[in-house]
């Protein structure tokens, strides 16, 4: 599934006084599809997807702030309600409504939650792997008092302040570290990603473009009822893709999806956390006779 000759053209969007990047595959006159990358990601690892779909949609990718080419927040500001009102932001700006989405994981939470507030501005949304934590793990966060979390909290970020971004000697030492991350990934593949997610530094070395404090976990967020407020909020049909190999909880398994007014779970074998990356034919498949024409 090769990708067209013409790569997308970048431009930029403000919001809460931060610039932040977004890429565009052309063909305006199609009905906007927007893809959502997930944490310590960028815009150009939908480049597969974006180059299968082109011809029937106008695609937008975009870099979530302190991610990819976008501006690191200047006081570390990562939270849900920041990240939620940047995508706010460009759908408005740019009036895509109703725009269908696709999203992974940090980008699946976004929109997930976006969809919940602003029911009538989409479309269709497939989230993959974007519920968050399972039930269990949000559970154990949420019995810990707000001052040991804030504490914990207030120490991370202290400490995420005088850590140095990690420096590689060459992009193939970076790729290395890519293919570590996910398995699955070709050479090609992770080649790519590195290419696109790092910057080289002044003395030579190169360094991922992602703002250290997007590791950050905030003290607190919505509750477990809020979401699930949100969640049942979501009018437009959602696909819930989950690859059997991730880490992640399966909500047909756990509860979750029962929540949703018109969802679906789908699983991909031989798949992990990116399962666009991990069974990109099939995920293109499935997306594609889910979002129809």
């Amino acid at each position: 599934m090769d990708m067209e000759p013409a790569g997308p053209t970048s431009h930029v969007y403000f919001s809460q006084r931060l610039r932040l990047h977004y890429v565009d595959w052309g063909n305006p006159d199609a009905p906007p599809l927007l893809l959502v990358h997930g944490g310590r990601d960028h815009c150009r690892n939908w480049d597969w997807v974006a180059g299968a779909m082109r011809r029937d949609w106008h695609v937008i990718a975009l870099d979530l702030r302190g991610h990819g080419d976008s501006q690191w927040s200047p006081d570390g500001n990562y939270s849900m309600a920041a990240y939620i009102y940047d995508l706010a932001q460009l759908i408005h700006q740019q009036e895509l409504a109703p725009v269908t989405i696709v999203a992974h994981s940090l980008g699946g939470n976004i929109a997930l939650r976006y969809a919940g507030i602003y029911s009538e501005a989409v479309r269709k949304l497939v989230a993959i792997e974007g519920l968050g934590p399972a039930p269990d793990v949000a559970a154990k966060r949420a019995e810990r008092p707000i001052d040991d979390r804030m504490r914990a909290w207030i120490e991370e970020q202290r400490s995420l302040a005088g850590r140095m971004p990690r420096r590689y000697t060459s992009v193939d030492e970076a790729l290395r570290r890519m293919q570590e991350e996910n398995r699955h990934l070709s050479t090609d593949q992770a080649r790519h990603l590195t290419r696109h997610g790092v910057n080289q530094n002044e003395d030579g070395t190169y360094s991922w473009k992602f703002d250290n404090y997007v590791r950050s976990q905030p003290p607190y967020d919505m509750t477990r009822t809020d979401l699930e407020h949100l969640w049942g909020r979501v009018t437009c049909p959602t696909l819930l893709v989950y690859g059997d190999e991730s880490w992640a909880s399966n909500p047909s398994r756990d509860g979750r999806a029962r929540h949703f007014r018109n969802a679906r779970v789908v699983s991909f074998e031989r798949a992990g956390h990116w399962v666009h990356h991990d069974r990109l034919e099939a995920f293109v498949t499935e997306v594609s006779g889910f979002l129809g024409p």
